[in-house]
This record gives structure tokens, C-alpha cells and sequence, in this order.
């Protein structure tokens, strides 16, 4: 059985409320599947909320703003495996250098130790279990060659290279980065020589990927 990783960013499953609408088509696409699922969420907006109101309070070390953000993303993952609970298994997976024995069809994943963001693990999930690309799921519809949210100019690209792909996210991770995908995730997922998908929210489009149709988004390999 063919295995699929998706890294779903935060942002995408709660914003200034949970995002029911993508949950409610994302869960429908994912129940649907034949392949076997895996999806790593991350923390998004309300990790840096956290993180940022930590630091306004005290001198908060980067490995505890770090635990922060992996405590949420445990409670965002914990939400999606709820409502893909009929195939998903019982529990959200915290270390993604461990197989866990299971005969469901989907595991969902949330951070695991400091130092990177929930990228990595989507990294490492797909090396364990074999998968050869990582699906990207964002706020963001392509990868550009600056912030489209902030440069309004920004130039859309369609196809890059991993080291085109690290010279804009750079080398170094920091708690909260905002990054098309995580500058450590990209070292290693350039390393094993893997395939990623960045694509924005449109779960329509999703499934464009999953059936290796034509789709909107960046290609990185």
C-alpha cells in the first residue's frame, strides 16, 4: 500500500476559530483514500500566540518556546485524529522515529522535540514508513520568492531545487519561524533525496495531488 505524508500547517486547521469547513472536506478526502495517510500538524498561529506571550512575561529560553509550540500541535493533531477517529489510530504519534504496530489506515502525528518544526517530522514519518514525497499544506498557494503576505510583488514559483528551496528558507532554525517549509526539514528531506508538494488549503487541490492530476502549486525535488 502506497504511503502519503502530508505536513498540515497550524495556521490551516485553527485560525481566530477552528477552520471547520477545511476540517469537514479535508476529513471527507482523507476517509475516502485507499492509500495508507499520514499527517503531521503543526501549531501555527496559536503556538506563536503562546510563545509570543511568553516571552512578553519572562526571559523564556528558545528549547522551552520550542516546547510550547510542540504542546500545540499536539492539541491541533489531537483535533484532526477526532475527526478521522472511524480509520485513524487511537493515539496522536509524538516520536516519528518509532513505527507504531497498527492495522488503522491513518496516524496522526504532532511535534516531537525541539529544534525544528513539525516539517522534520513530516521528514522523518515519510523516511520511516517509506513514503517518497511530503505534501505541504498551508495558508500559502505557492512557493515565492519572498513573503506574498508582506512583499506584494512576490514572484510565484512553480518548480525548485532543494538548494533553491534552502537559500530562501535559510540554515538556521528559531521558535515560531514563519517558513514555506522548515530550513532543518529541508536539509534532511534534501539529503534523502525526497519530493515535496507545497500547496495552499483548497482541499479540491489536495486531492488534484493525491491522483497525480494537474494542480496549483510548487513542486520541490
Amino acid at each position: 500500500m502506497k504511503t502519503v505524508v502530508l505536513s498540515v500547517g497550524g495556521s490551516v486547521v485553527v485560525q481566530e476559530t477552528v477552520n471547520i469547513g477545511f476540517l469537514k472536506d479535508f476529513a471527507a478526502l482523507m476517509l475516502s483514500r485507499l492509500e495508507k495517510i499520514i499527517i503531521v500538524v503543526g501549531g501555527g498561529g496559536v503556538c506563536r500566540m503562546y510563545q509570543q506571550a511568553a516571552a512578553k512575561i519572562a526571559s523564556v529560553s528558545d528549547e522551552d518556546k520550542d516546547w510550547i509550540g510542540i504542546a500545540t500541535t499536539h492539541l491541533n493533531a489531537q483535533l484532526v485524529r477526532s475527526v478521522l477517529a472511524r480509520d485513524a489510530y487511537e493515539q496522536v504519534i509524538v516520536n516519528p522515529t518509532v513505527k507504531v504496530r497498527t492495522t488503522q489506515r491513518i496516524l496522526v502525528a504532532g511535534g516531537w522535540k525541539p529544534g525544528h518544526s513539525t516539517d522534520t517530522d513530516a521528514v522523518e514519518l515519510a523516511l520511516l514508513y517509506g513514503a517518497d514525497t511530503i505534501i505541504n499544506v498551508t495558508n500559502v498557494d505557492y512557493l515565492y520568492d519572498a513573503d506574498p503576505r508582506v512583499v506584494k510583488n512576490a514572484k510565484k514559483i512553480q518548480h525548485a531545487s532543494w538548494a533553491e528551496l534552502q537559500k530562501l528558507v535559510g540554515k538556521k532554525w528559531s521558535p515560531g519561524l514563519h517558513a514555506p517549509f522548515d530550513p532543518v526539514a529541508t536539509q534532511k528531506a534534501a539529503q534523502a533525496g525526497l519530493r515535496l508538494v507545497l500547496v495552499g488549503a483548497e482541499v479540491h487541490n489536495i486531492k488534484k495531488v493525491l491522483d497525480n492530476s494537474k494542480f496549483a502549486g510548487t513542486v520541490v525535488d
